[in-house]
């Protein structure tokens, strides 16, 4: 027999998440302008009280201050996390990367330790204006010279970019080896002489922080501020981001999706035309019945997933498929829940339009949809001809 059931202690913190989400965080949305700014002390009041409760940074280890949770916990707690517009789960619940867990020595308190406390802000530098996807195809370098490191290039579409006290940046420290040994992380101030913040790049979601461009020019870097090993960036990045796509795009995109059918369904029941709830009408019906299985099928495909990260797995293949299925879900179910609202969920006196617009993009970050369709069909491949 499984029991799907969860325990009381999983239970109590997705309640109080959920509780938290819906009662302190999801009315202040209203205050976002279309500008995208966000009141600051509201946000801060807010962060000052997710830590209180101990929602800060809930998927860093609890020996640095972290939550602690399992990979599974994670993605209960990030599908509530979910709800709510990225500006504002960012900034009250922290945007901490796991691939911090690679500091060392004095790394630790100059880095990890005050980002897990919500004390500095760090911004994760992959993309290049050459480089989506294809992150082994990046062209800043950072090429010692006798003394230092020497970076480089140019970084497009980081988040925070504008606002973070420092960046991991990924750079080429060979570019004969490229990914097979030549790409190093490295932790770059941003008072460092020949870092520049460049334009805050407009977006058409995701509005309420930057995504900005970020500039390299004879940056001199010293050898402690390698983060990991010298060479394994690129296996650490890959290392890292299974949690963070599992939480941040499969359970999230739940949420979000949630949302959208609550607010589709309840709507739905209340609007009359031609003397009936427009839930009564057939048409509507099937829209309501595919959402609901659409978010049904991918909660279960996360948790799932997440339950074998859990068990030591390296469940690869299945963490493509939750992020090609979860992105392509979350924007068939708002697109749906959209119509349901039909010309009011197109203005913007209800969410509805700024989760259309925002969960867009989940189909192109951290790998489109093309490029994880390819990765499952090659796994698929390479076992069926391996057996």
């Amino acid at each position: 027999m499984i029991d799907f059931s969860l325990d009381g202690d999983q239970r109590m913190l997705v309640e109080t998440v959920d509780r938290f989400v819906r009662n302190e965080v999801e009315p202040l949305e209203a205050d976002i302008p279309d500008d995208g700014t966000i009141p600051r002390d509201k946000v801060a009041a807010l962060r000052k009280k997710a830590q209180e409760l101990g929602l800060f940074a809930m998927g860093m280890p609890a020996e640095v201050g972290g939550g602690g949770l399992s990979a599974v916990d994670l993605c209960l707690v990030d599908e509530k996390v979910g709800r709510v517009t990225s500006a504002l789960s960012r900034n009250i619940f922290g945007q901490v990367y796991p691939m911090l867990m690679a500091c060392k020595g004095n790394q630790r308190d100059k880095y990890l330790l005050p980002t897990v406390r919500g004390e500095r802000i760090c911004a994760m530098a992959i993309t290049e204006p050459e480089a989506g996807s294809d992150a082994a195809s990046i062209r800043t370098t950072a090429l010692w010279d006798g003394s230092a490191y020497v970076m480089n290039g140019s970084k497009q579409f980081i988040s925070d970019g504008d606002v973070a006290d420092y960046a991991i940046v990924m750079a080429l420290t060979d570019p004969a080896k490229r990914a097979r040994g030549g790409i190093t992380l490295f932790l770059v101030d941003k008072d460092t002489p020949g870092f520049r913040v460049g334009r805050v790049q407009k977006m058409m979601g995701h509005n309420g922080y930057g995504h900005a461009e970020l500039f390299f020019e004879n940056c001199r870097l010293g050898e402690d501020q390698i983060l990991g090993e010298l060479g394994e960036g690129f296996k650490l990045i890959m290392k890292t981001v299974s949690r963070v796509r599992l939480a941040n795009i499969g359970a999230r995109a739940v949420g979000m999706a949630q949302r959208a059918f609550d607010m589709a369904v309840k709507y739905a029941n209340e609007r009359q035309q031609f003397g009936a709830p427009i839930g009564s009408f057939q048409m509507v019906q099937k829209m309501i019945a595919d959402m609901a299985t659409d978010i049904y099928a991918t909660r279960l495909m996360v948790l799932n997933t997440a339950w074998e990260l859990d068990q030591g797995r390296d469940p690869r293949d299945k963490i493509s498929m939750v992020k090609l299925h979860a992105s392509e879900m979350v924007g068939r179910v708002t697109d749906q829940a959209l119509q349901i609202f039909g010309g009011m969920g197109y203005t913007k006196d209800l969410p509805i339009e700024r989760l259309y617009r925002d969960c867009r993009v989940m189909r192109i970050f951290d790998g489109t949809s093309e490029i994880h369709r390819t990765l499952i069909a090659k796994h698929a491949l390479k076992e069926a001809a391996a057996a």
